[in-house]
């Protein structure tokens, strides 16, 4: 019986922000199942009803324009109607890329972003998101429910089906999309055969092709005894290591994307978020969520190895005493070490799990995988909603739960009951200050104890609040609207802080979608932006977003002369020599253009770099290809720092007619803004 409730259980969890309603699109692939052989048994994908004009007025992202109906003509639409705090929602983007991926140019993805969260309708939130989970399909801001209305979704996520005619086939709310929808859009590819278009839509994406040195940083650790400090490069799939003041000693992880254990130079992570500290501080543990995993690092060899999970993402609970490395988790989001154990933030069910670090087993240890905000026993009655951020006094377990605004605790000994500190209902958020329930968050994700304090990153309040552990008292203690600033109390700006650590009389901020690390002085409460030093270590992985450009090109005599390339930044930056920039050289024609370095280096804090290259030329045409990796920074902030990854097109001609010997290109990097 009690295996029976836990599956039960664990079937609302995947579907937990999607309401319990079946969908027309599940109920045919029900009814039909494979049973159909020949054309004539087929169903039929073909919809009735014609879809919904998109509304006019709505910010698009990805697009050069905003999307009609009459674009989408000849294509097989799918509508992911999405909110971008959801976890669910976030669990189907592999899914969507899949299935973009295999069927090209005939399927078009598009983004409904109708946000749960007043933070969340901001077009600029929506834009961090695109950017953060990688969607490189078309999106559109919903912030009214609009286009939400006009479909009929009624949860997230919600998928809607649209035929290549333009009509409406069905929808589907909850996770399973890619089993779910790939045999329906094969079927749909042979029963519209001859009715697809084949032109392909045009995409505009992001054009500011410079990255912080950090991308979207998710969570921080401090560790004051040793004097370190490890960031979840989350964006760059990679955990940094510095000191607390900002000096960057080691990268653990390639930055490549993937789940791989090894060497520093060789482990793989997808998007890491959680950090935790072993007792002895010799063990690094990494809550590498995109993998469902958990990883540690052994501090003296920076070797990663996998302790829980299997890579998949889980399909069921585990047992008291299965073992960690042969079991499925979901989106663990935090990780902690209390007495032996590992406690580990499960988001993508919605409960907290136990690690035994001795055994190596795995055990629930709060939520039934129900989403709410219920109190009670702590494995059969408490509802917890996408556990994030978590700290301890070694008595109590304290949490936040983003999707449902609050803040919770349950004792660590015993069979206690979990215990609501703020927090009212998974639709019920603010601003406000005040006492216990009184006091309001807006999806936190950050969580640190700091000299008896517990300091919560109000995520989408842009906003650090602290409470106490005693009285409930909550207070803010800096930050007010989104935006980047220092100084005190409501003066600083953060933009979506998502994870906290404390030293030194300091709380460390994962400043998120500023890409910066962020300190808060507790003695004079002011916000100051840690400014990241050595950056040379950093500069061999997390490469960031890459872009091409084609410069105009060049005739030149033939004979030895000069490949001159200006590097210039643009205005308000200059360059940074905290690392070595580097370009290098490739040609098409060797016979035509041949370069005396194939590799070149510099460090310059000006704002601009000119770099002579000896060069022989030959009569006839060539393409020069300069691969740059480029440092700089905004002038007067110079902790924001940012690399340009681009490579630089560089078309020649050698003509016998020509005078000039130099072949000079200029190109100005990208605004950061």
């Amino acid at each position: 019986m009690l295996l029976l409730l836990l599956l039960l259980a664990l079937a609302a969890a995947l579907t937990a922000c999607s309401g319990n309603n079946k969908s027309q699109v599940a109920r045919e692939v029900t009814d039909t199942g494979t049973k159909a052989t020949t054309p004539s048994d087929r169903k039929s994908w073909a919809g009735k009803d014609a879809a919904p004009e998109f509304r006019n007025g709505l910010t698009w992202f990805n697009v050069q324009r905003p999307l009609t109906l009459a674009d989408l003509r000849g294509k097989i639409v799918l509508l992911d109607f999405w909110t971008l705090g959801c976890i669910n929602c976030q669990h189907i983007v592999p899914d969507l890329k899949r299935l973009e991926a295999e069927y090209g140019d005939r399927l078009v993805v598009i983004g409904v972003h109708s946000g749960k969260y007043a933070t969340e309708h901001d077009d600029e939130s929506v834009r961090e998101a695109v950017r953060r989970l990688g969607l490189a399909h078309a999106v559109v801001n919903d912030p009214d429910f609009a286009v939400w209305d006009d479909y009929g979704a009624n949860a997230w996520p919600t998928l809607v089906l649209i035929d290549p005619l333009g009509k409406v086939v069905g929808k589907h709310s909850g996770e399973g999309v890619y089993a779910l929808f790939q045999p329906i859009l094969s079927s749909m590819l042979v029963e519209f055969e001859g009715k697809f278009d084949a032109k392909a839509l045009l995409f505009s994406f992001d054009a500011t092709a410079a990255s912080s040195v950090l991308s979207y940083p998710g969570k921080v650790l401090a560790d004051e005894q040793r004097g370190r400090l490890y960031i979840a490069d989350s964006g760059h799939n990679r955990v940094l290591v510095s000191t607390l003041d900002g000096r960057l000693e080691s990268v653990i992880g390639t930055g490549e994307e993937g789940f791989a254990d090894g060497a520093a130079n060789e482990a793989r992570f997808r998007q890491p978020q959680g950090l935790g500290l072993s007792a002895n501080g010799r063990t690094l543990y990494v809550a590498d969520t995109r993998n469902h995993a958990i990883r540690a690092v052994d501090l003296a060899s920076l070797e990663v190895t996998t302790i829980a999970g299997t890579g998949k993402q889980a399909d069921r609970f585990p047992r008291a005493g299965d073992v960690a490395t042969k079991t499925a988790l979901a989106s663990p989001w935090d990780v902690l070490e209390v007495g032996g154990r590992l406690y580990i933030s499960i988001a993508g069910l919605h409960q907290i799990w136990s690690l035994d670090l001795a055994n190596g087993t795995l055990a629930v240890f709060a939520g039934t995988s129900r989403e709410g905000i219920n109190d009670g026993d702590r494995l059969r009655g408490a509802t917890l909603a996408q556990p994030s951020g978590m700290a301890s006094d070694g008595t109590w377990l304290y949490w936040v739960d983003p999707e449902g605004s609050a803040l919770r605790r349950v004792r660590i000994e015993g069979q206690g009951e979990v215990e609501t500190i703020v927090g009212k209902g998974l639709f019920e958020y603010g601003a406000d200050d005040g006492t216990g329930t009184a006091a309001k968050f807006q999806h936190p994700q950050g969580l640190a104890l700091a000299n008896g304090r517990l300091i919560v990153g109000d995520t989408y309040n842009h906003r650090l609040r602290a409470v106490d552990p005693v009285t409930f008292a909550v207070t803010t203690l800096a930050g007010s609207e989104r935006g980047w600033s220092d100084g005190t109390g409501t003066e600083a700006r953060f933009d979506e802080p998502a994870g906290l650590g404390f030293a030194g009389g300091r709380v460390f901020v994962a400043d998120t979608n500023n890409q910066l690390i962020r300190t808060f002085d507790l003695a004079s409460g002011s916000v100051s932006t840690l400014t990241l030093s050595n950056l040379q270590v950093a500069s061999g992985s997390g490469p960031g977003r890459r872009v091409t450009a084609t410069l105009p090109g060049v005739t030149v005599a033939p004979g030895t002369g000069t490949l001159r390339i200006t590097l210039a930044s643009p205005a308000g930056h200059h360059l940074n020599s905290q690392a070595p920039s580097t370009l290098t050289l490739a040609t098409s024609n060797a016979a035509v253009a041949a370069t005396g370095d194939t590799e070149v280096s510099w460090r310059s804090d000006e704002t601009a770099v000119t770099l002579p290259i000896p060069a022989d030329f030959g009569t006839g045409t060539a393409t020069l290809t300069a691969r740059a990796s480029v440092y700089y920074c905004r002038t007067g902030e110079e902790s924001l720092c940012f690399i340009l990854n681009a490579d630089l097109v560089l078309p020649l001609t050698v003509d016998a007619g020509a005078s000039a010997s130099v072949a000079s290109y200029d190109y100005v990097l990208p605004g950061s803004g």
